[in-house]
This record gives structure tokens, C-alpha cells and sequence, in this order.
């Protein structure tokens, strides 16, 4: 048997890494974190249960398809619900959106606010849904290695239809006028770490997997799908092991032959790289050997980082929903500190979930379990004053809109912030998403999920294809497991 080495036991890692066993590979995946799910660990306080990064779980396919393929189900492993309002988005005090679940309610609520407007939702979605279908069912499936693979006459035809060099700030205003309208279907392109202006019109995919396909939420958190799948993947022989900090590799005859932690040394007859990207090739693998040089990753538009804070509240907070976008300021000033002149915003919009609201196993009984988080430019300054000033700036506006002090009932306070992100994840730039989804980051444009140099390496993960976010880290895995059995089975 093969031995091969996965570094990293995020979504893509575990992905990877029970794939290639299943093929009949032996499989140990090294993981720096005490815990499994990379950015999606939980920790617990104070009675409380916190997911430390994703809360958002959209595109239920991906995840059923992935547990498919080795002939289980989603709820062999964890409880799915749905999430009705899917979100609240809060304009102002007195001003407030709850998003029903359900294309027909959604049409319903934009025709009160334009009309005409409902019958244009659902041809958007019509249009929204071929995207859907090519995209997630062929395009992030590509290992996206030369643009050879996107020049076939089908694939060139599917390429106009997507609206891959169209706007997707240009094509949303071809359906709709009413600016409130607007940031609700714009609201989903922020998961892809870019501005609507510099996304492609191809990601409407990300509203018809958001209003058609529904929010839902795994009951006992988000980490229930990391516990899933480690399970999975241990039943299929998978060895995980904790604490093991990747710091150096040996290569003989351009092959890695071992991978070296602080602690052993471990045997490979193929690595993959499912920690931060620049970070394996600068720090790890280092000159001669890594794919690209700083000049390159300088220029790279990367997604926003994000100031977090994990609070438990000793009371029941009013107005909240599972899922709230405190939309109160003025996006265009937020997105222009981060993305234009990288600054600490000066009015931040910001996201409260209150999984409490859901679900009773995350706080004790009569509290509240709340995760606040402010998107923000990386590689900025971070200190404890900084983060003190922006959780006291949310908080005014929180406590106004929901008319109750919360401050004085926080019985637990954690913030979590681009060091955190550095040394937990070895982050570049102490980033939180990854590269942004902009036209020339996508698919093949995006850093290569093959060594140049290492014939027996490769990357997977949010840096690399299909992008950032839950489920085309869930993909990544399955295609760079699939370049590896190809290869090498």
C-alpha cells in the first residue's frame, strides 16, 4: 500500500484524506491543532458550545453527495433542519427583512417591494439554476491545470451562458431596481470574499443555492459535520494524528520520502498539502521547491479576514434570529477599507448568530450562545485595544436594536482576530476565506493544486480550486484525491 501523508485536518484534509483510503491507499493525516476541522473546531466554556468559524450551511447536495459516495447519508452522522426565516437583515432599528424559506414566499416578499419584481426573481433563479447545475456539477470539478480543460465547444457555450466576463453587480440590476432587493441578492457574493463590481456573473449560483436549496443547520453545530467525517473516515482506515506541526520535508530525485514534525518523522509516497497554501510553500518546502515566489502571492486580491468574537449571555436575547446581517451602514464605505485602502472600517457592517435560538445543546438552559463577526481588510494591526474599541462599537448598535443591555450579562467573552488566525492556521496575511472569487482567480487562474517541482505533491483547500468555503473545500479534496489516484493508484 501506498503510503500517503495529508497535512492539515480541515474539510478539504479529511476529504482528501478518505477518499485516497477508500481507493486503498494508507492514509495518515497530520494535523498542527489538538483538534480536528481547521477553522471549524468548536471549543467549549462555561457551559457553552462555540463553532469557531463557519456557521452558514448552504448547498446541501455537496454535502449529501460527498457522504454518497461511500454509500452513507448526511444523517447517518448529524440532524438536519431548516432554517425559517433563513436570515434577518437589519437595515435600521425599525427597518428589519426576515428572509422566508421558500422560493414562492421570497417572490411574494419582492413584489410588496417592487412590483413586478416576483416574477423576475423566479426567471433570475431559472437562469441562476443552469448555472448551478454547470457549475457545481462540472466546472469546480476540474483540476483546473491548464485552460486546456475549458476549451471544448460545450464548455466554451456553457462559458457564455454563465456570464463568466459579465459583472455579477451589472447583471443582478438587469432584474431588479429597489436597493433593498439588491443587497439581499448581493448579500451571498460577500461569501466569496469580493465585491459584486469584481465578481462574476456565473456566482447568481450562489442565490439559487441560497434561496431555492435553503439554510439550514446541522443540529449540535457545524462541528457535527467535521465529527461526521472523521468518523467516516476512520471507519475507511484513516490514522489522524495531533500536535504534528509539518516543518520540514526531505526530497530525494524530486520525490518527498518523509514529512518532518516537531515531534517524527513520517514515511510518503505522496503529500497533500491541505494547510495554508503559501505558507507549505514558503516555510515548508521554501526555495527551489515551492510553486511561487512572494512577488506572486503579493499580488494576490485575497478575501476579507474577520474580527470574532464568542459571547454567552446569562439571558435570552429579544429580536435575534438564528442568522442576523446588521446591513445599519453603508457597504460601499466598509468595502472600500476593505478592499481598496486596507483600513480598520469606520462604520462596519457586521453578522450576529445566535445558534441558541435553534439549538438547546449550545448554552445552558435561559442563556443565550452568540457569535459576532466583523469582516475586515487582512493584515492589519491587531491588538486587544483595537479589538476592544470594534466590540463595544457592535455592541451599541446590537443593544439598541434589540432594546435590552447585554454587556452587563456576558458571563463568557472570547475575541479571535488575524494573529489568531496566523498561529492557529499559519493564515497569510492572517486571512479568514482565502483568495477572492474575482475573474482572474478563477479555476485555472487560481494557485495549481500540483507541485511544479515535487512530482509527488500537491495542495488542496481554500487557496487553491474550486475556492473558498465550506462545500468547494469538501470538492478540492475529492479532486486532488482523484489527480492522486490517477497518478499514483
Amino acid at each position: 500500500m501506498k503510503k500517503v501523508i495529508v497535512i492539515g485536518a480541515g474539510f478539504a484534509g479529511i476529504s482528501a484524506a478518505t477518499c485516497l483510503a477508500n481507493d486503498g491507499f494508507e492514509v495518515t493525516v497530520l494535523e498542527k491543532n489538538s483538534t480536528p476541522g481547521g477553522r471549524a473546531r468548536i471549543f467549549q466554556a462555561e457551559g457553552f458550545t462555540f463553532d469557531m468559524g463557519p456557521s452558514w450551511y448552504w448547498m446541501p447536495d455537496v454535502f449529501e453527495g460527498y457522504f454518497q459516495r461511500f454509500g452513507k447519508k448526511t444523517s447517518d452522522y448529524y440532524q438536519l433542519i431548516r432554517l425559517d426565516p433563513s436570515y434577518s437583515v437589519i437595515f435600521s432599528e425599525n427597518d428589519v427583512i426576515n428572509l422566508p424559506a421558500g422560493t414562492d414566499k421570497i417572490a411574494q416578499l419582492f413584489e410588496m417591494m417592487e412590483p413586478g419584481s416576483g416574477k423576475r426573481l423566479k426567471e433570475f433563479l431559472e437562469q441562476a439554476a443552469y448555472k448551478y447545475q454547470v457549475g457545481m456539477n462540472q466546472f469546480v470539478w476540474k483540476p483546473s491545470k491548464s485552460i486546456s480543460e475549458f476549451l471544448s465547444m460545450k464548455l466554451l457555450i456553457d462559458v457564455v451562458k454563465l456570464d463568466v466576463l459579465q459583472s455579477f453587480h451589472t447583471h443582478i440590476r438587469k432584474y431588479f431596481h429597489n436597493e433593498k432587493i439588491l443587497k439581499l441578492m448581493e448579500f451571498p457574493i460577500l461569501f466569496l470574499g469580493a465585491i459584486p463590481q469584481n465578481t462574476p456573473a456565473m456566482y447568481s449560483l450562489m442565490n439559487y443555492a441560497e434561496i431555492s436549496m435553503g439554510t439550514w443547520y446541522p443540529m449540535g453545530g457545524m462541528h457535527e459535520i467535521v465529527k461526521g467525517m472523521v468518523k467516516l473516515a476512520e471507519e475507511k482506515g484513516v490514522k489522524f494524528l495531533f500536535n504534528e506541526n509539518v516543518q520540514q520535508v526531505v526530497v530525494e530525485n524530486k520525490n518527498v520520502s518523509r514529512v518532518i514534525t516537531q515531534s517524527n518523522t513520517h514515511e510518503a509516497d505522496v503529500v497533500v498539502a491541505g494547510a495554508d497554501y503559501h505558507h507549505i510553500d514558503a516555510d515548508v518546502l521554501g526555495p527551489g521547491m515551492r510553486n511561487y515566489d512572494e512577488s506572486y502571492w503579493k499580488q494576490r486580491v485575497m478575501a476579507p479576514s474577520s474580527l470574532l468574537f464568542y459571547l454567552g449571555i446569562n439571558k435570552r436575547i429579544p429580536r435575534l434570529q438564528h442568522h442576523n446581517l446588521f446591513f445599519d451602514e453603508d457597504f460601499t464605505v466598509h468595502a472600500h477599507e476593505i478592499y481598496t485602502e486596507p483600513q480598520w472600517p469606520s462604520k462596519p457592517l457586521f453578522y450576529v448568530s445566535a445558534p441558541s435560538k435553534t439549538d438547546p445543546t449550545v448554552a445552558p438552559e435561559g442563556y443565550e450562545n452568540l457569535f459576532l463577526l466583523i469582516p475586515v481588510a487582512p493584515d492589519l494591526t491587531d491588538t486587544e485595544d483595537i479589538r476592544e474599541k470594534y466590540y463595544h462599537m457592535v455592541m451599541d448598535r446590537l443593544e439598541k436594536y434589540t432594546g435590552c443591555s447585554i454587556r452587563d450579562s456576558v458571563v463568557f467573552k472570547r475575541s479571535y482576530a488575524h494573529s489568531d488566525f496566523k498561529n492557529d492556521y499559519n493564515a497569510f496575511r492572517g486571512n479568514a476565506y482565502g483568495l477572492a472569487n474575482t475573474l482572474m482567480q478563477t479555476a485555472f487562474l487560481k494557485p495549481v493544486l500540483k507541485n511544479k517541482n515535487i512530482q509527488n505533491w500537491y495542495y488542496t483547500g481554500q487557496l487553491t480550486v474550486p475556492g473558498p468555503g465550506v462545500p468547494p473545500s469538501l470538492i478540492s479534496g475529492q479532486v486532488v484525491a482523484s489527480e492522486v489516484i490517477r497518478e499514483f493508484g
